[in-house]
């Protein structure tokens, strides 16, 4: 696109942000059996939308999800694809065959009978299981599971050196087989790893025959699946052993698919991840509003947060392209379980003198009304006009935007439907920014100092 194009709708959009006793307001709902929707967008237009939509048309965004689909590189710093969908396409591919490869590791799983199984992993292979194991919540099963980081040998000592003695697996994973985290766990647990109780999820099979495991206890990560992005392979291994995994791969694979379609309902689909991706870029280049908050309100959801944090912050967050118009990447993300947010933080959503806008997460369940009536309210609240009260005391802010999400069902399915979901409202957010989703240098970055720290 041509300086005089870019011009044309920088100067489109801002001259809408001048003029708003005449805007439209923007108002878009969304229902499919996995997932609902509801726009509480104040001070984002119809108007707004269209210029959007056809700076959408004219970077031809709809080609870049093509070629994601395609396994072309779309991760052109690196010189790589980014296939992490295919754990969940329709036909299984070898490569990424999920049940396959995972199959006959299970069945030895099960058969052994381990109390405890404990995953040593970081970033990505923290974030991602840890959430998902949440979510099952299985409080009849037989086996605990833990998940530890690694950087402080007090964690280390907290989680694993009680169970030491038990039947325990441990399960290291590391695409690189580099993290200083994880390699730490390796060391401190010694001898206590053996090649019958412990597994490596990697893309590194050389580097984990080096450090002692056996052939058979490597599980093979491809080197186009990212850290972020990998919760859909085997490195989620944990919420397989007592669970259809398979129905999370569906959910995910159903959103692939409608991203991607050219059906009515995937239309439909598609302006949801427009309504987000376009709004999102919107508040945070042309109203201030550079932080927004995730909040859950389902007790199995708590470590929602976290996960969409890093699958935001390290995919957006990147330097402006000098070819885009918009200055302002990511978003910073924060948030939590919504209800013990509400005696947090929320004295300064309310009150505050910092900009935000929401996302809200909920499932409805008769045996939550309170947390029901939770999401609902700060919804209506959040976003309404501010309230006017004679008393300064009781005036609130309003007119922060939410996004509403309702999960008809708490299943593994409507999970995999949501956060493909989100994969695509972050590509579609990147794809109108023109920076790459895929990379993390700024990371690699951070690493390479404290490497020079320790040395010393």
């Amino acid at each position: 696109m041509n300086k005089k194009r870019s011009q044309q709708f920088f100067n489109a959009l801002n001259n809408t942000s001048k003029k708003s006793s005449n805007k439209k307001k923007f108002s878009f709902s969304y229902k499919s059996d996995f997932l609902e929707y509801k726009s509480y967008l104040s001070n984002f237009s119809s108007e707004q939308y269209q210029i959007f939509d056809d700076l959408f048309s004219e970077l031809d965004v709809t080609d870049s999800i093509q070629r994601l689909f395609a396994g072309e590189i779309v991760n052109k710093t690196e010189g790589r694809q980014a296939l992490h969908h295919r754990y969940r396409a329709p036909l299984p591919i070898p490569e990424f065959d999920y049940k396959k490869i995972c199959a006959p590791l299970l069945q030895q799983i099960k058969k052994e009978k381990y109390q405890n199984i404990i995953t040593f992993g970081i970033g990505g292979s923290y974030e991602g299981p840890k959430l998902l194991q949440e979510f099952l919540l299985n409080p009849t099963s037989d086996i605990n599971y833990f998940f530890v980081s690694g950087p402080d040998k007090d964690e280390f000592n907290a989680i694993v050196k009680p169970l030491l003695g038990q039947k325990n697996l441990y399960i290291f994973a590391s695409k690189s087989l580099s993290t200083y985290e994880t390699l730490s766990c390796l060391k401190w647990l010694g001898k206590n790893r053996t090649d019958k109780n412990s597994i490596v999820i990697t893309s590194k099979a050389k580097t984990a025959k080096a450090l002692g495991f056996a052939e058979q206890s490597i599980v093979p990560l491809p080197e186009s699946v990212g850290g972020r992005y990998s919760i859909w392979s085997p490195i989620s291994l944990t919420a397989s052993i007592e669970n259809n995994f398979m129905r999370f791969l569906h959910g995910g694979g159903l959103a692939d698919s409608l991203v991607s379609g050219s059906s009515l309902e995937s239309k439909k689909y598609q302006k949801l991840i427009k309504t987000l991706a376009f709004s999102d870029i919107w508040f945070s280049n042309f109203c201030n509003k550079k932080n927004r908050v995730v909040l859950t309100y389902n007790w199995q959801l708590r470590s929602f947060a976290n996960y969409i944090q890093q699958l935001e912050m390290e995919s957006l967050g990147k330097p402006s392209n000098i070819e885009s118009i918009f200055d302002e990447t990511g978003q910073t993300i924060f948030g939590g379980f919504g209800s013990t947010a509400q005696h947090s933080y929320f004295q300064l959503l309310h009150q505050g003198t910092s900009q935000c806008s929401a996302d809200i997460i909920h499932s409805p369940r008769i045996q939550s009304p309170l947390s029901n009536a939770q999401a609902l309210g700060q919804a209506s609240l959040l976003s309404s006009s501010q309230k006017q009260s004679s008393d300064l005391l009781e005036l609130t802010n309003g007119n922060i935007p939410v996004n509403l999400f309702t999960l008809p069902k708490l299943s593994l399915r409507e999970l995999g439907f949501l956060l493909a979901t989100w994969e695509h409202r972050v590509f579609v957010t990147a794809s109108l920014l023109q920076i790459n989703p895929f990379d993390q240098f700024g990371v690699a970055a951070g690493k390479t100092a404290a490497q020079k720290f320790l040395k010393k």
